[in-house]
């Protein structure tokens, strides 16, 4: 994501990673946008006890360690996800890999949970503590981790009264063996061990990959709906490569976001609002570059919807476009509030 539209030309010549750090630090040094009015009455949110003012927030990904989730709040995202964070610090895949499709607008990532660690996370959102903004943690586990329910454990036990929700984060294609954790006995221990080890009430999420079979994701609900998971976010990035041509880099290794996985990430989030007959809350990711599109998904059946690849081409000024659209679309079709739209087109 790059800050000023006369940057993004250069930024566009820069490694994909060293632009994100010089975006990060830029964000840290105040050079950020800042929303000056109150977003409408009809973009509200209310969720998990939680007034989300609009709907649109920050994916996880973008702000791994936490360092500038009150920047993106203050130029008018709804909510900041912050993450993946792992227990220790670890550095994630060798480099490179980040890799722009110009042509697709989309983006190639094969980071593998590059972080700092739980300590370094916990200390930058104890310092927040008692600033506005919902806040919420993605949790993964390590890659090398002898027993990686107890890393998603671990997550619950460090960020609980800090976090405003968490996402545990058991999609990603880049660390191996990790998406075995969709499987229905697999993510039945997982999201016990989970709940368990959450002393209070702060709402879990489980982020799910967008390339599950329609049996798998029919298990996926019965868990959730028999766990009763606070919600679900759909989704992650895609394994799958299919109609790309910006050349070798559309083939690299790693998960796809951006504009191609639109359409896929849509089409399993309104399978899985179905699945859950909408008893559970959905976050929609994927794709999403304009409020046309944050529509679609919340009519597919997502109460709440994230960004990211999108910003790195359209810059800052998208979110407040996407959240004009979108309260216009509203209007337009007769609804007062966000929640009236939710699943629309699902049932």
């Amino acid at each position: 994501m790059d800050l000023f539209p006369l940057a993004r030309p250069a930024l566009k010549f820069i490694d994909p990673e060293r632009a994100h750090r010089l975006t990060i630090q830029a964000l840290k040094l105040g050079a950020g946008p800042r929303q000056r009015v109150a977003d409408p009455a009809s973009l509200g949110v209310d969720l998990w006890g939680l007034h989300f003012p609009n709907p649109v927030g920050i994916a996880a990904g973008f702000d791994k360690n936490g360092e500038v989730p009150d920047a993106m709040l203050a130029m008018g995202l709804g909510f900041a996800e912050v993450g993946t964070v792992t227990p220790r610090p670890q550095a994630g895949n060798p480099r490179p890999r980040v890799f722009r499709l110009e042509a697709e607008r989309a983006v190639i990532n094969r980071l593998g949970f590059n972080n700092e660690g739980h300590d370094a996370l916990k200390r930058r959102l104890v310092a927040r503590r008692g600033r506005p903004g919902i806040v919420g943690v993605n949790i993964g586990a390590n890659k090398d981790a002898a027993d990686r329910v107890a890393d998603y454990q671990a997550g619950i036990e460090a960020f609980e009264g800090i976090a405003s929700y968490f996402t545990v984060n058991i999609s990603s294609p880049n660390t191996p063996g990790l998406r075995a954790l969709q499987s229905k006995d697999e993510l039945e221990g997982l999201i016990s061990r989970v709940l368990k080890a959450r002393k209070g009430r702060t709402p879990v999420l489980l982020k799910i990959a967008p390339d599950l079979t329609k049996p798998e994701l029919a298990d996926i609900a019965a868990v959730a709906l028999e766990k009763h998971l606070d919600g679900l976010i759909v989704s992650n990035t895609t394994i799958r490569r299919e109609g790309l041509v910006s050349g070798p880099q559309a083939h690299e290794q790693g998960g796809l976001s951006g504009k191609p996985l639109f359409a896929l990430s849509t089409e399993v989030l309104r399978e899985v609002y179905r699945l859950t007959d909408g008893r559970i809350p959905i976050v929609g990711v994927g794709g999403i570059s304009s409020g046309a599109d944050a529509y679609a998904k919340i009519r597919a059946g997502a109460s709440l919807v994230q960004l990211y690849s999108a910003l790195t081409y359209e810059g800052p000024a998208l979110v407040a476009r996407i959240k004009r659209e979108l309260a216009a679309s509203l209007a337009a079709d007769g609804f007062a509030h966000v929640a009236d739209a939710v699943g629309v087109d699902a049932k």
